[in-house]
Formats: C-alpha cells, sequence, structure tokens
C-alpha cells in the first residue's frame, strides 16, 4: 500500500495541537533541515519550539494539502503563539521529510471587502491533467505582473468577474485589485516581487514562493492561484517579513 504523504503532513502538523508523538517519525531526524528562521535547524529546533507553546495552546486546522513530487504544500489556519494564516512546505527524501519552509501571517479580525476569508473556498484539487500547464501559466503570470509590472497583460491570465480574491484587504475582481493597488499608492505603500523561488503545483492550484519588498521591509510573498479554463480564478495569499540575518535561529536562508 503507498503512503499518502499529503495524510502524513496532516497528521504532523495537527500533531502541534494534539501533542501526539507518532507523526515526528515522519521526519527524518539526521536530515531535517529547517526554513523558518524563528526555530532552530533540525528536529531539535522544531522540538524547542514546541516546548515554547504554552499548554493547550495551539490549534491547527489545515484546509488544503497538495503535491508536487517529492514536495507536499498545506494552507492552515493556526493558533500558533497567537493566530495566524499559514502556508508549509516539506521536502520529502527516501520516504521521510527532509527540508520544511513556511510563510505566515496573522490572522485579520473581519473578513475583506467581498466577505472571504484568508482560508476559505475550494480545497480538492481537480484537473490533475493539466498541472503542467496550470505551473507554466502562472509562472507567466507572476513575472509578466508581479514582477516584471507590464499589467497590459493582464487580460491574458484573469477574467474580469471571474477573480475570487482571499487577500484580506482586496476585494473580488479586476475592480478591487485596482482599488487596492490605487489605495497603496495613495498611502506610500510599495509592493515589488523581486525573484520567485519555487514554483508547485498539483491539478489547478498553483503555489509560488517568492522574495521583494511591501511597505519598505523584506519580505516572502507564498501565492496560492486557482486556475480554471485556462485562467487564474482565485488567489490566496500571506505576506511575512523576513528578519534581519543576525535575529536568525537557523542558517539555512527563508528559500
Amino acid at each position: 500500500m503507498s503512503i499518502d504523504r499529503r495524510q502524513q503532513v496532516r497528521a504532523l502538523l495537527k500533531s502541534i495541537e494534539t501533542g501526539d508523538p507518532a507523526p515526528v517519525a515522519y521526519i527524518d531526524p539526521a536530515n531535517y533541515r529547517q526554513h523558518n528562521l524563528a526555530v532552530g535547524d533540525g528536529l531539535a529546533g522544531f522540538g524547542e519550539a514546541l516546548a515554547a507553546l504554552p499548554k493547550g495552546s495551539a490549534r491547527v486546522n489545515t484546509a488544503r494539502v497538495f503535491q508536487d513530487g517529492d514536495f507536499v504544500f498545506a494552507h492552515t489556519d493556526y493558533d500558533f503563539f497567537g493566530p495566524k494564516i499559514g502556508f508549509d512546505v516539506f521536502r520529502f527524501e527516501g520516504g521521510r521529510i527532509v527540508e520544511h519552509w513556511d510563510n505566515l501571517q496573522v490572522t485579520p479580525d473581519a473578513p475583506n471587502p467581498s466577505g472571504h476569508t484568508m482560508i476559505d473556498g475550494p480545497s480538492q484539487a481537480s484537473d490533475l491533467g493539466l498541472t503542467d500547464v496550470n505551473k507554466a501559466l502562472v509562472s507567466a503570470f507572476v513575472d509578466d505582473i508581479l514582477v516584471a509590472g507590464r499589467m497590459e497583460t493582464l487580460g491574458r491570465y484573469i477574467v474580469a468577474d471571474r477573480y475570487t480574491q482571499h487577500n484580506p484587504a482586496i476585494a473580488d475582481g479586476l475592480d478591487g485589485l485596482g482599488a487596492a493597488l490605487a489605495a497603496m499608492a495613495k498611502a506610500g505603500v510599495t509592493m515589488r516581487y523581486d525573484r520567485v523561488h519555487r514554483v508547485l503545483g498539483e491539478g489547478d492550484f498553483v503555489l509560488t514562493m517568492s522574495e521583494g519588498q511591501f511597505a519598505g521591509e523584506h519580505v516572502a510573498f507564498y501565492d496560492l492561484f486557482r486556475v480554471a479554463g485556462g485562467k487564474i480564478v482565485e488567489h490566496w495569499d500571506t505576506i511575512e517579513a523576513i528578519p534581519p540575518r543576525a535575529a536568525w535561529k537557523n542558517g539555512n536562508g527563508k528559500f
């Protein structure tokens, strides 16, 4: 019987809440590399972070999990040192988890202008045969729009009235996106994507892991897109500041 890596990841994340020690066996203790810069490297660093949690305080509700080859990526509603929405990416090797990346953002108090939360919406991948096509579409969108700023190409990727937005500050549709960008510009808030580090996908869901600047801070952008009919129709994201090198608890880097 094949092992479902998605279920292993769900169980490992849930163990943060339950304290169940069994899922820790999914991690390779000799080769576990940590990219959360607030956590020490290896299994010891993971254990130290869990030990620092006030007893019974953690809550974990994983909304969606996908797999792309040796990578599994999850989207989770956390209460972990406070309420947060997070993306976690795990790399498997030899049947066990050997590497972990994540990106966390504080959960807002209210839904966005269109009534969506940062975590709700579809959760099951479809169109599995289109994974590579959808990854290529999203990669081109990020390069054209978010990195290069070629807004005139937006119509290639998004249909104005079919775009559902889960960013806490932005409403649905291209009008919502335009209004949010105009408000940011008026407030002097800049956003710049400098580099895309990784693109992962399963079927109609594609995750990009990028680096750039937001409101004057060096940040990581994790963006999850859903594609239908050759267009991007839904978007979730988290933005997390990257701390200065002196504050890192491991030397592996954010990406």
